[in-house]
């Protein structure tokens, strides 16, 4: 297929409006896609125009609950029986890719199995940003390009022009994050060492390194409950932090998030738009990837490099 064929975009559902951000970024329009629902919650997309031969860009984050993750399969499926000659599965946030080990016995790898049956219903190609744990990439047999919003970020965090600036990681697993984060900016590294009761709830919280006056600033793949954000937060302020805000990718923001931010020490939640908010909040601030993915999209259907999106 010459690169100078129209490439068509279209959205799943839930990520109607970072597609819409992204088209135009583009230099495109969104396709025509009508979604059927039946009374008992079961639905059907259906492209209203014609993909054969066509390169396809679908658009949707896969974030809970499952019916966002089962649209993206259903319109893969769809995209590949009309004849789709490449089908890329835009992915702002992949679901599911906290589960890409077994950490005990009898449980599954469930980024793994989406991985898969992502490829068997009809991506061709994977875009994400800022996977849970970069050996995802390793779970498709598909081409995988792994975005950093480090790209989005770090122009942001220099404008903020922070002086005695630290980058902090709220555990042990986020540690390489913040040393890239550290390296680009030129500022000091802690880490914070935690120890959960069970999932999403914190037993136990240490700090490695000193943040006495230090503007400090937590970088993390994504936020969800806020508990380990909001519990960083104020253990670095005891320790005597000037202030403390945090970098997010994905803003899950799930069951008491908003209320943690809002009464928590946190000066500042600056998130991309990977997921779309489900209420506002005078301390978080969205930082819109839609420039970054048009980017790459528009360099895959040129067949042109995108190795200088991949900074870290």
């Amino acid at each position: 297929m010459s690169a100078t064929t129209e490439a068509k975009i279209f959205n799943c559902t839930q990520s109607r409006a970072l597609a819409e951000k992204i088209a135009e970024k583009y230099g495109s329009k969104l396709g025509n896609v009508i979604t059927s629902t039946y009374s008992d919650g079961e639905f059907q997309p259906s492209f209203e125009e014609s993909v054969r031969g066509s390169r396809v860009f679908i658009i949707g984050s896969t974030h809970p609950g499952s019916d966002h993750l089962m649209e993206m399969l259903l319109m893969l499926d769809a995209a590949k029986r009309a004849s789709a000659r490449h089908i890329t599965a835009v992915m702002p946030y992949f679901g599911w890719a906290r589960q890409d080990r077994k950490d005990k016995p009898r449980v599954p790898i469930a980024a793994k199995m989406i991985a898969s049956i992502l490829e068997t219903a009809g991506a061709t190609r994977i875009i994400t940003m800022d996977l849970h744990a970069d050996q995802i990439q390793g779970f498709f047999e598909k081409p995988v390009d792994h975005l950093y919003a480090s790209t989005i970020f770090l122009p942001h965090l220099k404008s903020l022009g922070l002086d005695n600036l630290t980058i902090a990681s709220p555990d042990m697993g986020g540690s390489k994050r913040a040393y890239a984060y550290s390296k680009a900016l030129e500022s000091d590294v802690v880490i914070c060492y935690k120890q959960r009761a069970k999932a999403n709830v914190i037993s136990h919280m240490e700090l490695i390194g000193d943040v006495t006056g230090k503007n400090v600033v937590l970088v993390d793949d994504m936020v969800d409950t806020a508990g380990t954000l909001t519990k960083a937060a104020d253990v670095m302020m005891e320790r005597g932090a000037k202030s403390v805000r945090a970098i997010c990718t994905h803003p899950v923001l799930s069951g008491e998030a908003y209320d943690r931010i809002e009464n928590s020490k946190l000066q500042e939640l600056i998130v991309t738009d990977s997921i779309p908010l489900r209420q506002e909040s005078s301390k978080i601030k969205v930082v819109s990837c839609a420039e970054l993915f048009a980017d790459v999209m528009r360099r895959v259907h040129g067949n042109r490099s995108i190795s200088s999106k991949f900074i870290m």
